[in-house]
C-alpha cells in the first residue's frame, strides 16, 4: 500500500513539473536564442571569480551541463552583483536515523559592508530549482548590494528529495521538521560567525520553499522578524505527499484559522509580519492558497479570531496595473500584505524570465519583499518592533 501511494505521489508531482516546465519553456527558448551582446566579454571579465569549494568540485551529471554553464557565465545578468559569493555546507543537527545532516548553501555578502551589522535574508528555493538559478532569477543579490543586507540560499539535497523539494507538509523530525531545524541552525551559525543582526533575520521562499517558510514562521518565530511566501500552499492541512497535492490544487478544505489553532497557541505566539504574493494564473498552486495563507497569518497576529472574523486593525485595498494589494494595518503599522498578480503563472514575479520559474510579468517581488522586511525587527525580548525607518515614512503602504 505504501509503495502504491508513493507511486501516486510521484506521478502527481511529475504532472505538476510538466506544467511548470511548459509555462517557462517559451520564455527560456527566447532567451537562449537571443544574439550575444557585443560587450558581453568585457562585462564577464569583471565578474568576481567564484572560489572553488568542496561543493563546487563535486562532479556534475553530464545530462545537465547547461545549468552549470549559465550559472558561471550569467553573473553579468546581475546574479552575483559585485559582492562575495561563497558556496559551502553546514553541519546541522542530524535527523533520526541519520549520522550527518549536511545542508549545502550559498552565501552572498555585498561589497563595502563587511564590517557592518547587516540584516540577513534567507531565500528558500522551490522544487527542481538550484540556488544559483534562484539567486539569478530573483535578483535578490542586486538589492543586497544596494541596501546592505546579506542573503543565504539553503539548498535541498537530491539525496533527500530527487526533485529538490522541501518537505513542507511533513513536520516530523525525519522530514520537514528536520529541514526547518537545519535552516535555523544554519542561521544561528552565520549570525555567530559573521555578526549579522540577529534582530533582523528574514525568511522568504517560493512554492515548496514558501511552504517551508510558513513552517519556520510557525515553529521558530523567535528567529525571524518577518516572512515572505511567493506562490505557496496553505499551512497545516497536508500531512503527506498525497494531501499536499490536494492542498496545492484546491487549497485547504478546513477553515484556515482553525488549522493555525491546531498547531499554535495563538495567545502566546509572538506575532509574525508576513507578505504573500501569488499569480492569478498559477496552475501548480491554486491562487486560493494565498487567500488562506493571508488569513492564517492574520490569525497568528491576532487580527482575526478563531472564526476568521476580523477583531482589530483595518484592511486597505489597492488595485493598480493588474495587481490587487491588500494591507492589513494595526496601530498604523502594516502587519500582513497580500498581493495577487494578474496573468502571473507559477513563477517569481518581476524576475529574470530567461531563468526557469521566474517571470517578467508583475511587479518586482524581490523589491516588494525587501521593502516590507526593512521595516520589521524582532527585539531581544521576542517582541516585534518597527525598524528605525518609521513605517509612517512610507505612508503605511
Amino acid at each position: 500500500m505504501a509503495k502504491s501511494l508513493s507511486k501516486i505521489w510521484l506521478r502527481g508531482l511529475k504532472r505538476l513539473l510538466v506544467i511548470q516546465t511548459e509555462q517557462t519553456q517559451a520564455t527560456v527558448k527566447r532567451a537562449t536564442t537571443r544574439p550575444a551582446r557585443p560587450a558581453a566579454k568585457k562585462v564577464s571579465a569583471k565578474v568576481r571569480p567564484i572560489k572553488p569549494t568542496a561543493a563546487l568540485r563535486t562532479p556534475v551529471k553530464r545530462e545537465a551541463p547547461r545549468t552549470l554553464r549559465e550559472s558561471r557565465v550569467r553573473p553579468r545578468a546581475s546574479a552575483w552583483a559585485s559582492g562575495a559569493w561563497t558556496r559551502s555546507f553546514h553541519s546541522a543537527p542530524a535527523a533520526p536515523g541519520r549520522l550527518v545532516n549536511h545542508l549545502q548553501y550559498g552565501l552572498y555578502i555585498p561589497a563595502g559592508h563587511e564590517f557592518e551589522t547587516m540584516p540577513l535574508v534567507v531565500m528558500l528555493h522551490g522544487c527542481t530549482q538550484s540556488i544559483d538559478e534562484f539567486a539569478e532569477g530573483s535578483r535578490m543579490n542586486v538589492l543586497a548590494d544596494r541596501f546592505g543586507f546579506a542573503v543565504v540560499y539553503p539548498e535541498q539535497s537530491k539525496h533527500v528529495h530527487s526533485h529538490r523539494c522541501w518537505h513542507w507538509y511533513d513536520t516530523s523530525e525525519s522530514a520537514g521538521g528536520a529541514e526547518a531545524r537545519a535552516v535555523v541552525s544554519l542561521v544561528d551559525a552565520l549570525v555567530a560567525q559573521h555578526g549579522f543582526d540577529a534582530e533582523r533575520v528574514y525568511a522568504a521562499g517560493i512554492s515548496a520553499g514558501a511552504g517551508l517558510t510558513a513552517l519556520l514562521a510557525v515553529t521558530y518565530p523567535e528567529h525571524f522578524a518577518a516572512v515572505a511566501m511567493h506562490s505557496g500552499p496553505a499551512f497545516g492541512e497536508a500531512r503527506s505527499g498525497i494531501t499536499a497535492m490536494d492542498v496545492m490544487r484546491r487549497g485547504a478544505r478546513r477553515e484556515p484559522a482553525a488549522l493555525i489553532d491546531d498547531s499554535v497557541d495563538v495567545a502566546r505566539y509572538p506575532g509574525m509580519p508576513a507578505i504573500i504574493l501569488h499569480g492569478d494564473s498559477d496552475q501548480v498552486v491554486a491562487p486560493v492558497n494565498s487567500e488562506q495563507l493571508a488569513m492564517q497569518f492574520l490569525r497568528l497576529n491576532r487580527i482575526v479570531d478563531e472564526n476568521s472574523v476580523r477583531k482589530s486593525g483595518e484592511m486597505r485595498e489597492d488595485r493598480k496595473n493588474g495587481v490587487v494589494t491588500r494591507d492589513y494595518v494595526r496601530g498604523g503599522r502594516r502587519v500582513v500584505r497580500l498581493c495577487r498578480v494578474q496573468g502571473l503563472a507559477h513563477a517569481w514575479s518581476g524576475g529574470d524570465e530567461a531563468v526557469p520559474f521566474h517571470s517578467a510579468t508583475g511587479p518586482d517581488a524581490s523589491a516588494m519583499i525587501w521593502e516590507f522586511f526593512k521595516h520589521q525587527r524582532r527585539t531581544g525580548t521576542g517582541r516585534i518592533a518597527e525598524n528605525a525607518m518609521a513605517e509612517a515614512s512610507s505612508g503605511g503602504r
